[in-house]
């Protein structure tokens, strides 16, 4: 991953987040005794989908690289479920969502509301709400809208805040946080 300051992630941020949650991250490994004696470090994704029924819960970075299977899995997970198009996302916006979901100490799996999103299907949720950026990351693979049970919308959207690595918008009112690998910046209520 390569220094970005235009896309507002950079290697350093990214990475002092995932280290400040070593801690609470490493007992929820199995391996932890390993991670702890220098085993290597390891990235983790946790979600579900209301609308498919799919799970996904994953090690998809070890070591500082990505295992191909997993990230094609995660793909796959990400889809639009409307049109099942697949689109290869970007892997900064996985490990913002990993490290928010660590830095919240909280072993329940998101729920993805939206991961890629066709053109198609941008257009069609524009028509049904104001709220749908015309251009938004979704359809490039950048964007996820997540929700917890366990955490309140403010809690996550702070948590990913924190990564200072891309987009945060807090949806109060329909109680979700989308987290993008954009420019740094924070929106909503």
């Amino acid at each position: 991953m390569a220094d970005s300051s235009s896309s507002g992630l950079t290697r350093r941020a990214l990475l002092g987040a995932f280290a400040a949650t070593t801690i609470t991250a490493a007992p929820t490994f199995s391996k932890a005794a390993g991670f702890l004696r220098g085993g290597g470090d390891i990235r983790r994704i946790r979600m579900y989908s209301g609308r498919t029924g799919e799970r996904i819960d994953m090690i998809y970075w070890i070591d500082g690289d990505y295992i191909k299977d997993a990230v094609k899995e995660v793909n796959h997970f990400m889809r639009d479920w409307r049109t099942d198009q697949v689109k290869t996302m970007d892997l900064r916006t996985v490990d913002i969502m990993a490290a928010a979901h660590n830095l919240m100490d909280v072993n329940e799996p998101y729920m993805l509301l939206s991961g890629y999103r066709s053109p198609q299907t941008n257009a069609m949720l524009r028509r049904r709400s104001r709220g749908v950026a015309k251009n938004s990351l979704h359809m490039k693979g950048q964007a996820a809208d997540l929700r917890l049970s366990s955490r309140s919308v403010g809690q996550m959207a702070r948590a990913a805040a924190s990564c200072r690595a891309g987009g945060v918008g807090r949806y109060s009112r329909s109680n979700f946080v989308h987290m993008d690998c954009g420019v740094v910046r924070t929106w909503g209520g």
